[in-house]
């Protein structure tokens, strides 16, 4: 394989992550020479992106190292990594990936990690995808790092998370955002939230952002912008709130290191079952998993209302089970060790569950003649008898009724809210909850939650306010799309928080609404234009500033009652509730949120000069009372759009002599068909006076 996006004079084939001494030979030659540049203050730690080193199932001394683990020739059995060879194909396979797995945990993980330690720093490591690296995998390295998205199928984010959370580490990082929105430029604060949410679903706490591109300034407006789709730098219009963005994402990244995870469920990754099918070039645990696991195993899980992290036979040799559950999903190979440790799981009150089919062969070409007789007894005696205490579920859609049936759910919504995620960290006197709307519609329900604490309060990530949560049993749950939240369980009186609302604005009827969509005059400071717009629209529906990115200032009087100095009065601007997008049936291969805000794409709103907050996400309101005043008030909005509409008023960047000089390095995504998106206040605009709840 060629180095991928290489730099120029960094051309040339990817080192052999099976060779030791190549590890060395790069670690001393460039490794070294970088950590001289930090003297004496090395950095937090050295990293290693995702492994793609495709097409890497070999080494010079394979056949060698083979048969020092494995106990036999591979030679004559070759044909096998390629072909369907019989009975044995399968036996070999496995034998031939699991070697793999042990060089490149023994040749690559551990050698960057001692090299690191010698400088004083740590490694981070995205350890997944090829070569073959294991979950265990995670173990050798300091930060295990994931990637992806896919809080309801199998992602290389669980996969660290889960790691960390075997090995007691508080802290797990992820790479966020890479291909958000594609094209660049087009992403939106709400894109990020919505994205960052899925991967704090995944016992995610800390946030690597995936991109910052730097720009010259000769390079214009929008600037440079990365391969990869999210461009989150000062060039995009919106970043007026991006303080606003990450303040909720750090509060949301402090409470999720508290305590220790509360999930009750460990799904058994069927490693050498993925081992038992490579074929040469084809041979990744961490690729091979959703098709194994299946699409039913994890949705039925979390719909059940439990969390759960991932395991493996190597983990288990190490840390036992320290799960109340665990579920075998379509195993059929399984060690014998492994299997043994599982019976005595369930013997001393671990509830096991296998699903589609039992666990029926011992893994490898020498083990599975002698061990696989006790294989299927222990099969046989904890699912076919009297005395066995595992549970078999041959249609895994059954698999949620069988959880609720022997457990207590952690979180269990009243109707089915398959769009509500949860997170449970426990602390010695609190329950800490985080609960998100994955979706773009509203969801109105309500949940018990198994805290053993008795009061509960809310805790809002973007304002940082609380205030006390009503629980009966069960706590009522309305959810914006998109939205997110904490409700923490503890010991001690209910809490008396005041000046917190917990309810929205469609608790109360109105009693006097004032449009304010008309009359307003609007300033383009980087034009130097100011105009009068009659009513709110689009400022992209406009030929002077259809491609228009950067800021516009909406200004304009209104006048209100006397009878809003009643403190029982609540006065309030609402925007308007958003649009949904129809998501496409067959999924979409870039991240995103399905809705569009009537703010495009963010603002600071400001009355009599008193900065009173900024909108980018639902509810699309913000609290006025007590700086509304009777009479004559001034509105300033400020809005940014996204730098898009600049990239699509211009022709796209020519490559040609470049990509003639130094060859097509990378491909700019999705740059077709550019047009000017809505941006400004689209309306209605509406001040509300309403009776306080």
């Amino acid at each position: 394989m060629m180095v991928k996006r290489p730099a120029i004079g960094a051309e040339g084939f990817v080192l052999d992550h099976f060779d030791r001494a190549a590890i060395d030979n790069h670690l001393h030659a460039i490794g070294d020479r970088l950590m001289e540049a930090f003297g004496t203050a090395p950095p937090y730690s050295v990293f290693s992106d995702s492994l793609e080193v495709y097409g890497s199932d070999w080494t010079g001394d394979l056949l060698q190292q083979f048969r020092q683990r494995r106990g036999y020739d591979l030679t004559p059995y070759l044909p096998a990594l390629v072909q369907d060879i019989g009975p044995k194909t399968s036996d070999i396979r496995h034998d031939w990936g699991k070697t793999l797995s042990e060089l490149i945990d023994e040749r690559y993980l551990i050698p960057v990690r001692e090299w690191a330690a010698q400088h004083k720093t740590r490694f981070r490591s995205q350890t997944y995808g090829i070569p073959a690296v294991t979950l265990s995998s995670n173990s050798l390295v300091d930060l295990p790092e994931g990637e992806g998205a896919q809080w309801r199928s199998f992602s290389p984010t669980r996969w660290a998370s889960s790691a960390n959370h075997l090995q007691g580490r508080s802290v797990t990082s992820a790479e966020t955002w890479t291909w958000l929105h594609s094209p660049a430029f087009r992403a939106t604060p709400l894109d990020l939230k919505a994205e960052a949410d899925l991967f704090f679903l995944q016992g995610v706490n800390q946030l690597v952002g995936h991109g910052w591109p730097y720009s010259p300034k000769e390079a214009g407006e929008p600037g440079w912008a990365f391969y990869a789709a999210a461009a989150l730098d000062d060039h995009n219009p919106w970043w007026l709130v991006m303080p606003d963005l990450t303040r909720y994402l750090q509060r949301v990244s402090y409470v999720l290191r508290q305590g220790k995870p509360a999930n009750d469920v460990a799904l058994l990754l069927p490693t050498d079952d993925a081992w038992a099918q490579f074929t040469a070039g084809k041979d990744s645990v961490s690729e091979s998993m959703e098709r194994l696991l299946g699409p039913e195993v994890i949705p039925q899980i979390l719909d059940a209302g439990f969390n759960f992290d991932f395991i493996d036979s190597e983990t288990i040799a190490k840390t036992g089970i320290p799960y109340p559950v665990l579920i075998l999903p379509g195993v059929e190979r399984l060690p014998l060790a492994t299997y043994r440790q599982i019976e005595t799981y369930a013997r001393n009150g671990g509830i096991v569950i296998a699903t589609r089919t039992l666990p029926s062969q011992a893994p490898g070409l020498l083990e599975t003649e002698a061990d696989t007789p006790r294989e299927r007894e222990i099969s046989a005696n904890l699912f076919h008898t009297p005395s066995g205490r595992g549970l078999f579920v041959s249609d895994e859609k059954q698999l949620g009724k069988t959880l609720v049936e022997h457990g207590k759910p952690d979180v269990k919504t009243s109707s089915p809210a398959s769009e509500i995620g949860f997170v449970h960290r426990k602390l010695s006197f609190a329950d800490i909850y985080f609960v998100a709307n994955t979706s773009n519609r509203m969801i109105s329900t309500t949940a018990a939650f198994r805290a053993s604490e008795p009061y509960a309060e809310w805790w809002n990530p973007c304002s940082g306010e609380t205030a006390p949560a009503e629980t009966n049993s069960t706590v009522e749950l309305n959810l914006q799309p998109y939205e997110s939240r904490v409700i923490v369980f503890a010991t001690g009186n209910p809490p008396t928080t005041a000046g917190s609302r917990t309810k929205t604005s469609m608790s109360q009827p109105p009693r006097d609404v004032l449009d304010l969509g008309a009359d307003w005059t609007v300033t383009f400071s980087d034009l130097g234009r100011t105009l009068h717009m009659d009513k709110l629209h689009s400022w992209a529906d406009d030929e002077e500033t259809r491609f228009y990115s950067g800021k516009a200032i909406y200004e304009k009087n209104f006048s209100v009652p006397p009878k809003i100095l009643n403190p029982k009065i609540r006065v309030y601007l609402d925007f308007g509730p958003g649009t949904v997008v129809e998501q496409p049936q067959a999924g979409h291969p870039r991240m995103r949120a399905w809705l569009e805000g009537p703010v495009r794409e963010a603002a600071q709103v400001f009355v009599n000069d008193q900065a009173v907050g900024s909108i980018w996400k639902p509810l699309y309101e913000l609290e006025t009372s007590g700086v509304v005043h009777p009479g004559v008030n001034h509105l300033k909005i400020i809005v940014g759009n996204l730098a898009i509409n600049t990239v699509a008023g211009h022709s796209l960047r020519d490559y040609k002599l470049l990509n003639s000089k130094y060859g097509e390095r990378f491909v700019p995504q999705d740059m077709e068909n550019l047009q000017p998106l809505p941006s400004g206040l689209v309306g209605p605009l509406r001040l509300v006076i309403q009776e306080a709840p």
